[in-house]
């Protein structure tokens, strides 16, 4: 972060990168960043340099802009009392720039009554052309994984945590993410399933709001509490499109939808 921030430079940065809680009970002021004493420098040294807050009010206005679309999207999902009511909200949300560049909107596909929800990072270039999430590749070995368990793909309900895919298939920002989450939290209100899925490490982080890696989050499960108080469990594994780079890692996988199967049984 840039130490030459103001107080409300930085709560702003704060705020758009998800924090909305303080470690104690007693709130505290930040304190301004002592100010380093400096000579004065030549008049013509003073000119050739950049003003230093000419880029400040871009950050600000980017924070600004980013935490009204979270509540914009909060306000609409809040509305929203089937999927196909949230569906036509996002499709005709406008909070997200990503939408700007992707062909489709990739709403969750599958069961209203699903008991298990799966849950990716992005849609993908096939994604983004057909406009249904986990087509391509990914998803038909996603599909096998869920029939060597019992499960069709109709049978449960399958989604993102971002409905437009980023150019080039980038990695989200914060900000992104924090805007498109409000989507996917009512899309498990809606579903309200028994067990959720989340393939992938950068889901899991979005979702569970931590910076764990992969490797340390699956194979134990996790839980998620829905905006009713309710607690779901939580099983993070492998996204397929990893699987497919590396197919070492198909028998842990294996171990986890068999743990997913195992848990479904005994509910």
């Amino acid at each position: 972060m840039n130490e030459n921030l103001g107080i409300k430079e930085i709560l702003d940065w704060y705020i758009t990168a998800g924090v909305d809680e303080i470690c104690g009970e007693v709130p505290f002021a930040l304190a301004e960043p002592e100010q380093e004493v400096r000579k004065p420098l030549p008049v013509a040294a003073v000119a050739a340099r950049p003003a230093e807050s000419s880029a400040r009010p871009a950050t600000t206005e980017l924070a600004q802009a980013t935490i009204s679309a979270c509540q914009s999207a909060r306000e609409l999902c809040m509305k929203a009392e089937t999927l196909a009511d949230l569906k036509a909200l996002v499709e005709g949300f406008d909070g997200c720039a990503l939408k700007l560049t992707a062909n489709k909107t990739v709403f969750g596909y599958g069961s209203e009554n699903a008991r298990l929800l799966l849950i990716g990072e992005a849609p993908g270039a096939d994604e983004d052309r057909s406009g249904v999430p986990f087509v391509g590749r990914s998803g038909h070995l996603l599909e096998k994984m869920l029939k060597a368990i019992g499960f069709d793909r109709d049978d449960c309900f399958i989604t993102n945590v971002l409905p437009w895919r980023p150019p080039g298939n980038r990695t989200p920002t914060e900000g992104e993410i924090a805007v498109c989450l409000p989507f996917l939290k009512r899309q498990i209100d809606l579903v309200s399933p028994e067990a959720i899925m989340i393939l992938g490490g950068s889901a899991a982080n979005a979702l569970l709001d931590n910076g764990e890696p992969i490797s340390k989050m699956r194979g134990k499960w996790l839980e998620y509490k829905k905006t009713d108080g309710n607690k779901v469990p939580v099983l993070a594994s492998f996204h397929p499109a990893y699987l497919l780079r590396n197919s070492g890692q198909k028998a842990k996988a294996w171990v986890d939808m068999l743990r997913m199967k195992q848990k479904l049984s005994n509910n």
